[in-house]
């Protein structure tokens, strides 16, 4: 399918610093860019930087006062999507060298204090099977509540809590998977379909020697997934991070099918 993406950001600064903007699409496989275009406002500096893995990338902004960017991009999303359920683990020892750090614990992702709760719960099952329990004890166990957390809840918060937004179900997925002994990344990413609109966070699992998107919010389909970049955690895929004091004056995304 064809989307159009949308994406606008306006932040006043208290003083001028550093941002780092990861707004852009990674341009992928199954996913090309057929068009794209940036706009900034309010910057004297923007050099572009490789995201993690080399997949996409963010870029380097010094901003003072207030700080504008518009970014517009047509993607051609063409993937298949598979079916979780009866999707092998690979042994340990045949991971590829970038996938072998997303089995450990992260900032956000305590895998490490997850793995009684998981291995009581889900360890009679493997690989695909397991995930796909995951996800469904997620959605049966964490609301979904606007507010309900902030920059420094972690996967652990949500699972005692059972609430969160996007970020907080995804920290829990990818922690629990790891937790299972497979490997899972963080991914930001826009999503056609998603209600409200805005820049989202959903998983990839490897299985089967290859990634799989999942979203365990149950919001967005595979299918309507646009990656921005990937990384551990939140740390890794944050659309912006700034180093120092901004109010949010701004923020709207629009993603739409169109024609082709």
């Amino acid at each position: 399918m064809r989307l159009s993406i949308d994406a606008e950001l306006n932040y006043t600064l208290a003083s001028p610093v550093d941002l780092l903007f990861a707004i852009e699409v990674a341009q992928m496989a199954d996913q090309v860019i057929v068009a794209e275009d940036l706009v900034m406002g309010g910057v004297d500096v923007m050099r572009p930087i490789d995201g993690a893995e080399s997949l996409g990338r963010r870029f380097w902004a010094f901003g003072g006062d207030q700080v504008t960017a518009h970014y517009t991009a047509t993607v051609d999303v063409e993937r298949a999507v598979v079916p979780l359920p009866g999707l092998a683990t690979d042994r340990l020892h045949d991971l590829p060298p970038l996938v072998v750090p997303y089995l450990f614990p992260s900032r956000y992702c305590e895998a490490d204090r997850l793995e009684t709760f998981v291995g009581r719960e889900f360890g009679h099952l493997n690989g695909g099977d397991a995930i796909h329990a995951i996800t469904d004890w997620i959605g049966g166990h964490v609301d979904y509540v606007p507010g309900s957390s902030n920059v420094s809840t972690t996967a652990v918060d949500t699972f005692v809590s059972g609430r969160g937004v996007c970020r907080d179900f995804a920290h829990l997925l990818t922690a629990m998977a790891r937790a299972a002994g497979v490997p899972a990344r963080m991914i930001g990413a826009y999503a056609w379909g998603l209600k409200p609109q805005d820049f989202h966070a959903v998983v990839e699992v490897w299985l089967a020697g290859s990634w799989h998107l999942v979203d365990p919010t149950g919001l967005a389909s595979p299918e309507g997934i646009v990656r921005i970049g990937v990384g551990r955690d939140a740390t890794d895929i944050s659309f912006l991070t700034i180093f120092g004091q901004a109010t949010l004056n701004r923020q709207q995304v629009r993603v739409a099918r169109v024609e082709g």
